[in-house]
């Protein structure tokens, strides 16, 4: 079993947090709630309103998230659910547990995204149905077509 990190979609009550449910996917524990060491930009964004935590460690905030144990079928399920390598990248980072613990969690980041998106408002703790007013738009209503794949993104690093 492995530790990983989520932010956005997959946490409690959020869109996507069934994944981390669905045993055809595999094997994911609940532990903690945790949050970030480092500071990182988490922002929303895309027509969709997807969170996206951006490869900037030092700006933003320490983010507020859960961790979960998952086994190997289930990271395989989320590097494919995340598009791991190619859209996010999983790393190890550091988060703290409530009892002032630090342990190192998979985190996805995403490591290139136009230069814009830092200036869009950061965020300590996603929350779908947030004050913001930008509601996740769940896969199945998105236009098939549109893989979110984002070749004309000048990154930003």
């Amino acid at each position: 079993m492995e530790p990983v990190f989520v932010y956005g979609t997959l946490k409690q009550n959020q869109p996507n947090y069934y994944h981390l449910n669905d045993t055809k996917n595999g094997c994911a524990v609940f532990r903690s709630a945790a949050v970030t060491v480092n500071k990182y930009p988490l922002v929303i964004s895309t027509k969709y309103n997807i969170p996206f935590l951006l490869q900037n460690e030092g700006t933003g905030h320490e983010i507020r998230g859960e961790i979960y144990d998952i086994d190997t079928k289930m990271m395989e399920y989320l590097d494919d659910f995340e598009n791991h390598p190619n859209f996010y990248k999983r790393q190890k980072a550091p988060v703290k547990l409530p009892n002032a613990d630090i342990i190192d969690c998979w985190i996805y980041f995403l490591p290139n995204y136009p230069a814009s998106f830092l200036d869009l408002q950061y965020f300590d703790n996603y929350n779908s149905s947030g004050e913001h007013g930008l509601p996740y738009v769940t896969r199945y209503l998105r236009d098939p077509d549109d893989k979110l794949s984002f070749p004309n993104w000048k990154s930003s690093s």
